[in-house]
Protein backbone atom coordinates (compact mmCIF):
# COMPACT_ATOMS: atom_id res chain seq x y z
CA UNK A 1 0.00 0.00 0.00
CA UNK A 2 2.85 2.35 0.91
CA UNK A 3 4.71 1.88 -2.46
CA UNK A 4 1.69 2.45 -4.41
CA UNK A 5 0.81 5.55 -2.47
CA UNK A 6 4.30 6.42 -3.32
CA UNK A 7 4.17 5.59 -7.03
CA UNK A 8 0.96 7.65 -7.02
CA UNK A 9 2.62 10.91 -5.42
CA UNK A 10 5.72 10.65 -8.00
CA UNK A 11 2.94 10.44 -11.06
CA UNK A 12 1.66 13.45 -9.92
CA UNK A 13 2.12 16.37 -12.32
CA UNK A 14 0.36 18.93 -14.34
CA UNK A 15 -2.19 16.41 -16.10
CA UNK A 16 -2.91 15.35 -13.17
CA UNK A 17 -4.26 18.84 -11.91
CA UNK A 18 -5.96 19.52 -14.91
CA UNK A 19 -8.13 16.70 -14.49
CA UNK A 20 -9.19 17.62 -10.74
CA UNK A 21 -11.80 19.78 -11.16
CA UNK A 22 -12.86 19.41 -7.39
CA UNK A 23 -8.79 20.95 -6.68
CA UNK A 24 -9.12 23.72 -8.99
CA UNK A 25 -12.64 24.77 -7.52
CA UNK A 26 -11.09 24.53 -3.88
CA UNK A 27 -8.41 26.57 -5.19
CA UNK A 28 -10.74 29.36 -7.05
CA UNK A 29 -12.55 29.70 -3.88
CA UNK A 30 -9.13 30.02 -1.65
CA UNK A 31 -8.24 32.95 -3.81
CA UNK A 32 -11.42 34.75 -3.97
CA UNK A 33 -11.83 34.51 -0.43
CA UNK A 34 -8.40 36.29 -0.04
CA UNK A 35 -8.95 38.70 -3.03
CA UNK A 36 -12.26 39.75 -0.29
CA UNK A 37 -9.69 39.76 2.41
CA UNK A 38 -7.01 42.06 1.16
CA UNK A 39 -9.70 44.34 -0.46
CA UNK A 40 -10.97 44.85 3.56
CA UNK A 41 -7.35 45.47 4.60
CA UNK A 42 -7.63 48.68 2.59
CA UNK A 43 -11.27 50.28 4.12
CA UNK A 44 -10.57 52.84 6.88
CA UNK A 45 -12.24 53.45 10.13
CA UNK A 46 -14.28 56.81 9.88
CA UNK A 47 -13.25 59.40 11.91
CA UNK A 48 -9.39 59.10 11.49
CA UNK A 49 -7.00 61.41 10.41
CA UNK A 50 -4.35 58.87 7.83
CA UNK A 51 -1.59 61.33 7.96
CA UNK A 52 -1.39 61.63 11.51
CA UNK A 53 -1.35 57.66 11.55
CA UNK A 54 1.75 57.88 8.96
CA UNK A 55 3.89 60.12 11.62
CA UNK A 56 2.54 58.11 14.48
CA UNK A 57 3.72 54.55 13.06
CA UNK A 58 6.53 56.54 11.50
CA UNK A 59 7.89 57.06 15.09
CA UNK A 60 6.75 53.58 16.58
CA UNK A 61 8.96 51.90 13.66
CA UNK A 62 10.44 48.58 14.98
CA UNK A 63 8.10 48.43 18.21
CA UNK A 64 4.92 45.99 18.99
CA UNK A 65 2.99 47.87 16.48
CA UNK A 66 5.47 47.14 13.52
CA UNK A 67 5.21 43.20 13.89
CA UNK A 68 1.78 43.28 14.37
CA UNK A 69 1.40 45.37 11.09
CA UNK A 70 3.59 43.10 9.64
CA UNK A 71 1.07 40.16 10.04
CA UNK A 72 -2.05 42.21 9.47
CA UNK A 73 -1.15 42.99 5.85
CA UNK A 74 -0.70 46.60 6.40
CA UNK A 75 -4.29 47.00 8.00
CA UNK A 76 -2.78 48.18 11.30
CA UNK A 77 -0.91 51.11 9.44
CA UNK A 78 -3.81 51.94 7.55
CA UNK A 79 -6.42 51.32 10.86
CA UNK A 80 -8.63 49.52 8.46
CA UNK A 81 -11.52 47.48 9.54
CA UNK A 82 -8.74 44.24 9.24
CA UNK A 83 -6.25 46.16 11.73
CA UNK A 84 -6.72 43.18 14.74
CA UNK A 85 -6.46 40.64 11.95
CA UNK A 86 -7.03 36.77 13.27
CA UNK A 87 -4.38 38.24 16.25
CA UNK A 88 -6.88 38.16 18.41
CA UNK A 89 -7.89 34.20 17.12
CA UNK A 90 -4.69 32.83 17.67
CA UNK A 91 -4.01 33.99 21.04
CA UNK A 92 -7.42 32.86 22.58
CA UNK A 93 -6.19 29.39 20.77
CA UNK A 94 -3.75 29.35 22.07
CA UNK A 95 -4.66 30.31 25.60
CA UNK A 96 -7.33 27.56 25.18
CA UNK A 97 -4.57 24.99 24.07
CA UNK A 98 -2.36 26.32 27.38
CA UNK A 99 -5.45 25.78 29.66
CA UNK A 100 -6.33 22.57 28.79
CA UNK A 101 -3.35 21.15 30.26
CA UNK A 102 -4.39 22.96 33.53
CA UNK A 103 -8.01 22.64 33.77
CA UNK A 104 -9.69 19.42 34.06
CA UNK A 105 -12.71 20.59 32.58
CA UNK A 106 -11.32 21.29 29.28
CA UNK A 107 -8.53 18.54 29.72
CA UNK A 108 -11.47 15.97 29.52
CA UNK A 109 -13.05 17.68 26.63
CA UNK A 110 -9.65 16.79 24.92
CA UNK A 111 -10.40 13.74 24.98
CA UNK A 112 -13.73 13.15 23.71
CA UNK A 113 -13.17 13.85 20.32
CA UNK A 114 -15.08 15.35 17.82
CA UNK A 115 -17.57 16.78 20.40
CA UNK A 116 -14.69 18.02 22.72
CA UNK A 117 -12.98 19.18 20.07
CA UNK A 118 -16.44 21.17 18.70
CA UNK A 119 -16.97 22.71 22.70
CA UNK A 120 -13.35 23.53 22.83
CA UNK A 121 -13.77 25.58 19.46
CA UNK A 122 -16.79 27.67 20.95
CA UNK A 123 -14.56 28.80 23.79
CA UNK A 124 -12.34 29.98 21.30
CA UNK A 125 -14.68 32.17 19.70
CA UNK A 126 -15.85 33.49 22.45
CA UNK A 127 -12.76 34.07 23.78
CA UNK A 128 -11.88 35.72 20.79
CA UNK A 129 -14.62 38.09 20.93
CA UNK A 130 -13.74 39.11 24.38
CA UNK A 131 -10.09 39.50 23.61
CA UNK A 132 -11.35 41.37 20.28
CA UNK A 133 -13.47 44.14 22.58
CA UNK A 134 -10.48 44.63 24.93
CA UNK A 135 -8.25 45.03 22.08
CA UNK A 136 -10.61 47.84 20.46
CA UNK A 137 -10.90 49.91 22.84
CA UNK A 138 -7.50 50.17 23.85
CA UNK A 139 -6.99 51.09 20.17
CA UNK A 140 -9.91 53.78 19.97
CA UNK A 141 -9.00 55.19 23.27
CA UNK A 142 -5.11 55.13 22.27
CA UNK A 143 -6.06 56.93 18.93
CA UNK A 144 -7.80 59.77 20.82
CA UNK A 145 -4.93 60.39 22.36
CA UNK A 146 -2.16 60.44 19.33
CA UNK A 147 -1.39 63.61 18.02
CA UNK A 148 1.32 64.57 15.93
CA UNK A 149 2.78 67.97 13.86
CA UNK A 150 -0.38 67.31 11.55
CA UNK A 151 -2.82 67.47 14.40
CA UNK A 152 -4.89 65.16 16.05
CA UNK A 153 -5.68 61.53 14.66
CA UNK A 154 -9.07 61.29 15.62
CA UNK A 155 -11.66 64.09 14.18
CA UNK A 156 -14.28 63.73 16.77
CA UNK A 157 -13.58 62.21 20.27
CA UNK A 158 -16.05 60.41 22.33
CA UNK A 159 -18.41 57.49 23.24
CA UNK A 160 -19.90 57.32 19.61
CA UNK A 161 -16.22 56.74 18.19
CA UNK A 162 -15.20 54.36 20.43
CA UNK A 163 -17.89 52.34 19.87
CA UNK A 164 -17.84 52.52 16.60
CA UNK A 165 -14.32 51.13 16.80
CA UNK A 166 -15.15 48.90 18.82
CA UNK A 167 -18.12 46.91 16.66
CA UNK A 168 -16.37 47.41 13.57
CA UNK A 169 -12.62 45.49 14.34
CA UNK A 170 -14.45 43.04 15.97
CA UNK A 171 -17.12 42.74 13.63
CA UNK A 172 -13.86 42.56 10.83
CA UNK A 173 -11.88 40.00 12.82
CA UNK A 174 -14.92 37.24 13.48
CA UNK A 175 -15.68 37.63 9.54
CA UNK A 176 -11.83 36.69 8.94
CA UNK A 177 -12.45 34.23 11.26
CA UNK A 178 -15.40 32.86 9.08
CA UNK A 179 -13.21 33.15 6.39
CA UNK A 180 -10.73 30.85 7.65
CA UNK A 181 -13.07 28.14 8.47
CA UNK A 182 -14.60 28.35 5.14
CA UNK A 183 -10.67 28.01 2.72
CA UNK A 184 -10.59 25.24 5.69
CA UNK A 185 -14.07 23.45 4.70
CA UNK A 186 -14.36 24.83 1.46
CA UNK A 187 -10.68 25.73 -0.03
CA UNK A 188 -7.68 23.92 0.51
CA UNK A 189 -7.47 23.80 4.22
CA UNK A 190 -5.07 26.08 6.75
CA UNK A 191 -7.58 28.83 6.48
CA UNK A 192 -6.17 30.91 9.11
CA UNK A 193 -2.63 30.54 8.56
CA UNK A 194 -3.34 31.76 4.66
CA UNK A 195 -4.88 34.68 5.78
CA UNK A 196 -1.69 35.78 7.74
CA UNK A 197 0.21 34.33 4.52
CA UNK A 198 -1.35 36.44 2.50
CA UNK A 199 -0.87 39.41 4.70
CA UNK A 200 2.83 39.30 5.11
CA UNK A 201 3.37 38.05 1.10
CA UNK A 202 1.24 41.04 -0.14
CA UNK A 203 4.11 43.51 1.54
CA UNK A 204 7.05 41.48 0.19
CA UNK A 205 6.69 43.53 -3.44
CA UNK A 206 6.84 47.02 -2.14
CA UNK A 207 9.62 45.82 0.48
CA UNK A 208 11.38 44.57 -2.57
CA UNK A 209 11.21 47.68 -4.60
CA UNK A 210 12.29 50.42 -1.91
CA UNK A 211 15.02 48.26 -1.60
CA UNK A 212 15.76 48.21 -5.17
CA UNK A 213 15.48 51.40 -5.31
CA UNK A 214 17.76 52.15 -1.87
CA UNK A 215 20.07 50.40 -4.87
CA UNK A 216 19.51 53.02 -7.62
CA UNK A 217 20.57 55.88 -5.30
CA UNK A 218 23.76 54.61 -3.72
CA UNK A 219 22.01 54.11 -0.36
CA UNK A 220 22.65 50.53 -0.52
CA UNK A 221 25.30 48.79 -2.39
CA UNK A 222 24.61 46.47 -5.09
CA UNK A 223 27.15 43.83 -3.40
CA UNK A 224 24.65 43.79 -0.17
CA UNK A 225 21.90 43.28 -2.00
CA UNK A 226 22.64 40.71 -3.37
CA UNK A 227 24.34 39.02 -0.74
CA UNK A 228 20.66 39.77 1.18
CA UNK A 229 19.04 38.13 -1.78
CA UNK A 230 21.18 34.90 -1.49
CA UNK A 231 21.26 34.86 2.04
CA UNK A 232 17.10 34.75 1.65
CA UNK A 233 17.32 31.76 -0.10
CA UNK A 234 19.79 29.70 1.83
CA UNK A 235 17.55 30.61 4.86
CA UNK A 236 14.04 29.12 3.35
CA UNK A 237 16.49 26.14 2.43
CA UNK A 238 17.57 25.70 5.76
CA UNK A 239 13.75 26.27 7.51
CA UNK A 240 12.73 23.56 5.18
CA UNK A 241 15.14 21.45 5.83
CA UNK A 242 15.16 21.52 9.80
CA UNK A 243 10.85 21.66 9.32
CA UNK A 244 11.03 18.40 7.76
CA UNK A 245 13.70 17.48 9.75
CA UNK A 246 12.08 13.99 12.18
CA UNK A 247 13.69 12.23 14.96
CA UNK A 248 11.29 8.63 14.45
CA UNK A 249 11.17 6.43 17.20
CA UNK A 250 10.80 2.51 16.57
CA UNK A 251 7.19 0.66 17.90
CA UNK A 252 7.01 -2.35 18.16
CA UNK A 253 3.98 -4.28 18.52
CA UNK A 254 3.72 -8.11 19.41
CA UNK A 255 2.15 -10.78 18.06
CA UNK A 256 -1.26 -11.88 19.41
CA UNK A 257 -3.88 -14.67 18.48
CA UNK A 258 -7.50 -14.30 17.72
CA UNK A 259 -9.15 -17.44 17.07
CA UNK A 260 -7.54 -19.45 14.41
CA UNK A 261 -5.51 -16.21 13.01
CA UNK A 262 -2.53 -14.27 14.60
CA UNK A 263 -2.65 -10.89 14.37
CA UNK A 264 0.04 -7.99 14.96
CA UNK A 265 4.03 -8.61 15.05
CA UNK A 266 4.43 -5.47 13.05
CA UNK A 267 6.63 -2.33 13.32
CA UNK A 268 6.08 1.29 12.78
CA UNK A 269 7.38 4.52 13.94
CA UNK A 270 6.61 7.52 15.90
CA UNK A 271 7.89 10.69 14.73
CA UNK A 272 9.07 13.51 16.64
CA UNK A 273 9.87 16.74 14.80
CA UNK A 274 12.92 18.84 15.37
CA UNK A 275 11.01 21.56 16.10
CA UNK A 276 7.85 20.47 17.84
CA UNK A 277 6.61 24.59 19.06
CA UNK A 278 6.87 25.74 15.48
CA UNK A 279 6.19 29.47 15.44
CA UNK A 280 5.09 30.29 18.78
CA UNK A 281 8.74 31.23 20.82
CA UNK A 282 9.06 34.09 18.49
CA UNK A 283 6.00 35.62 18.58
CA UNK A 284 5.61 35.00 22.24
CA UNK A 285 9.17 36.47 22.69
CA UNK A 286 9.05 39.49 20.59
CA UNK A 287 5.20 40.11 21.52
CA UNK A 288 6.46 40.23 25.58
CA UNK A 289 9.98 42.10 24.49
CA UNK A 290 8.59 45.03 22.24
CA UNK A 291 5.42 45.75 24.69
CA UNK A 292 7.59 48.02 27.22
CA UNK A 293 9.69 49.04 24.50
CA UNK A 294 6.66 50.20 22.05
CA UNK A 295 5.03 52.32 25.81
CA UNK A 296 8.72 53.47 26.33
CA UNK A 297 8.56 55.16 22.79
CA UNK A 298 5.07 56.62 22.79
CA UNK A 299 6.37 58.10 26.51
CA UNK A 300 9.63 59.70 25.22
CA UNK A 301 7.90 60.85 22.37
CA UNK A 302 5.56 62.64 23.99
CA UNK A 303 8.40 63.96 26.73
CA UNK A 304 8.90 61.43 29.07
CA UNK A 305 11.30 60.84 31.91
CA UNK A 306 14.57 60.01 30.94
CA UNK A 307 15.05 56.63 31.68
CA UNK A 308 12.44 56.21 29.85
CA UNK A 309 14.07 56.87 26.95
CA UNK A 310 16.93 55.22 28.45
CA UNK A 311 15.12 52.28 28.44
CA UNK A 312 14.13 52.96 24.19
CA UNK A 313 17.22 53.22 23.45
CA UNK A 314 18.74 49.91 25.50
CA UNK A 315 15.82 47.54 23.56
CA UNK A 316 15.69 48.80 20.66
CA UNK A 317 16.30 46.51 17.51
CA UNK A 318 19.25 45.14 16.83
CA UNK A 319 20.37 46.58 20.07
CA UNK A 320 22.57 43.77 22.50
CA UNK A 321 20.33 43.52 25.21
CA UNK A 322 17.29 43.50 23.48
CA UNK A 323 19.07 40.69 21.29
CA UNK A 324 20.11 39.26 24.21
CA UNK A 325 16.78 38.91 25.89
CA UNK A 326 15.45 38.01 22.72
CA UNK A 327 17.33 34.63 22.08
CA UNK A 328 16.48 33.96 26.14
CA UNK A 329 12.84 34.22 25.59
CA UNK A 330 12.94 32.16 22.33
CA UNK A 331 14.94 29.32 24.40
CA UNK A 332 12.18 29.31 27.19
CA UNK A 333 9.12 29.20 25.27
CA UNK A 334 10.48 26.49 22.99
CA UNK A 335 10.71 24.14 25.93
CA UNK A 336 7.49 25.62 27.72
CA UNK A 337 5.75 25.13 24.51
CA UNK A 338 6.73 21.53 23.50
CA UNK A 339 5.96 20.48 27.35
CA UNK A 340 2.68 21.57 26.73
CA UNK A 341 2.06 20.33 23.26
CA UNK A 342 3.85 16.87 24.05
CA UNK A 343 3.13 14.96 27.23
CA UNK A 344 5.95 11.92 27.41
CA UNK A 345 3.93 10.42 30.13
CA UNK A 346 0.41 10.34 28.02
CA UNK A 347 1.95 8.91 24.96
CA UNK A 348 3.76 5.94 27.21
CA UNK A 349 0.86 5.29 28.83
CA UNK A 350 -1.06 5.13 25.34
CA UNK A 351 1.49 3.01 23.80
CA UNK A 352 1.47 0.38 26.60
CA UNK A 353 -2.81 0.47 26.72
CA UNK A 354 -2.65 -0.42 22.97
CA UNK A 355 0.42 -3.42 23.55
CA UNK A 356 3.39 -1.25 21.42
CA UNK A 357 6.68 -0.63 22.74
CA UNK A 358 9.98 0.68 22.36
CA UNK A 359 12.37 -2.88 22.08
CA UNK A 360 15.05 -2.26 24.66
CA UNK A 361 12.85 0.02 26.89
CA UNK A 362 10.19 -1.23 29.89
CA UNK A 363 6.56 0.02 29.15
CA UNK A 364 5.53 2.78 31.24
CA UNK A 365 7.48 5.03 33.08
CA UNK A 366 10.94 4.28 31.94
CA UNK A 367 9.38 4.67 27.95
CA UNK A 368 8.23 8.12 29.28
CA UNK A 369 11.58 8.97 30.38
CA UNK A 370 12.90 7.75 27.10
CA UNK A 371 10.70 9.90 25.29
CA UNK A 372 11.62 13.04 27.85
CA UNK A 373 15.32 12.35 26.93
CA UNK A 374 15.08 12.28 23.13
CA UNK A 375 12.56 15.23 23.17
CA UNK A 376 15.03 17.58 24.96
CA UNK A 377 17.52 17.12 23.11
CA UNK A 378 15.93 18.09 19.75
CA UNK A 379 14.32 20.73 21.55
CA UNK A 380 17.80 21.88 22.49
CA UNK A 381 18.47 21.82 18.21
CA UNK A 382 14.93 23.44 17.86
CA UNK A 383 15.34 26.24 19.87
CA UNK A 384 19.16 26.96 18.84
CA UNK A 385 17.75 27.07 14.84
CA UNK A 386 14.61 29.52 16.19
CA UNK A 387 16.86 31.81 17.87
CA UNK A 388 19.25 31.74 14.65
CA UNK A 389 16.84 32.88 11.79
CA UNK A 390 14.82 34.94 14.07
CA UNK A 391 17.94 36.80 14.89
CA UNK A 392 19.17 37.38 11.38
CA UNK A 393 17.26 40.15 10.55
CA UNK A 394 17.96 41.95 13.25
CA UNK A 395 21.75 41.79 12.22
CA UNK A 396 21.16 42.55 9.02
CA UNK A 397 19.15 46.13 10.26
CA UNK A 398 21.47 46.83 12.72
CA UNK A 399 24.69 46.33 10.83
CA UNK A 400 24.09 46.23 7.31
CA UNK A 401 20.52 48.59 7.53
CA UNK A 402 18.40 46.41 5.45
CA UNK A 403 15.66 48.43 4.83
CA UNK A 404 12.72 45.55 4.71
CA UNK A 405 11.83 43.40 7.62
CA UNK A 406 11.02 39.98 5.78
CA UNK A 407 12.76 37.61 8.09
CA UNK A 408 12.20 35.67 11.86
CA UNK A 409 8.87 35.12 12.44
CA UNK A 410 7.30 36.29 8.86
CA UNK A 411 9.35 33.92 7.47
CA UNK A 412 9.15 31.35 9.57
CA UNK A 413 5.16 31.96 9.07
CA UNK A 414 5.55 31.81 5.03
CA UNK A 415 7.48 28.46 5.13
CA UNK A 416 5.32 26.64 7.31
CA UNK A 417 2.01 27.92 5.05
CA UNK A 418 3.36 26.94 1.76
CA UNK A 419 4.85 23.64 3.06
CA UNK A 420 1.53 22.63 4.18
CA UNK A 421 -0.37 24.00 1.29
CA UNK A 422 1.86 22.17 -0.88
CA UNK A 423 0.72 19.16 1.09
CA UNK A 424 -2.96 19.69 1.11
CA UNK A 425 -2.63 20.58 -2.78
CA UNK A 426 -0.77 16.90 -2.79
CA UNK A 427 -2.92 14.67 -0.84
CA UNK A 428 -6.00 16.68 -2.86
CA UNK A 429 -4.35 15.42 -6.04
CA UNK A 430 -3.65 11.76 -4.46
CA UNK A 431 -7.11 11.41 -3.53
CA UNK A 432 -8.26 12.02 -7.02
CA UNK A 433 -5.71 9.66 -8.51
CA UNK A 434 -7.37 6.85 -6.06
CA UNK A 435 -10.80 7.68 -7.14
CA UNK A 436 -9.90 7.57 -11.29
CA UNK A 437 -8.26 4.02 -10.01
CA UNK A 438 -10.94 2.67 -8.32
CA UNK A 439 -13.54 3.78 -11.03
CA UNK A 440 -11.41 2.18 -13.59
CA UNK A 441 -11.28 -1.09 -11.65
CA UNK A 442 -15.16 -1.14 -11.29
CA UNK A 443 -15.52 -0.50 -14.72
CA UNK A 444 -13.12 -3.61 -15.69
CA UNK A 445 -15.17 -5.71 -13.46
CA UNK A 446 -18.39 -5.09 -15.06
CA UNK A 447 -16.79 -5.38 -18.21
CA UNK A 448 -15.75 -8.90 -17.00
CA UNK A 449 -19.12 -10.14 -15.66
CA UNK A 450 -21.24 -9.42 -19.05
CA UNK A 451 -18.43 -11.20 -21.07
CA UNK A 452 -19.79 -14.40 -18.95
Amino acid sequence: MASAAEQLAANLNFGAFAKAEELKKRIWFTLGVLIVYRLGTYIPLPGIDPQVLKDIFSQAQGGILDMFNVFSGGALQRMTIFALNVMPYISASIIIQLMTTVVPTLEQLKKEGEQGRKKINQYTRLLTVVLCIFQSYGIAVGLEGMTSSAGAAVDNPGLFFRASVVITLTGGTMFLMWLGEQITARGIGNGVSLIIFAGIVAQLPQALLSTLELGRTGALSTVVILAVMVLAVVTIAFIVLVERAQRRVLVQYPKRQVGNKMFGGESSHLPLKLNTAGVIPPIFASSILLMPATVASFSSAQGGSEWLTTVTALLGRGQPLYMLLYAAGIVFFSFFYTAIVFNPQETADNLKRNGGFIPGIRPGQRTAEYFDHILTRLTVIGAAYLVAVSLLPEVLISQFAVPFYFGGTSLLIVVNVTMDTVAQIQSHLLAHQYEGLIKKSKLRGSKGRKKR
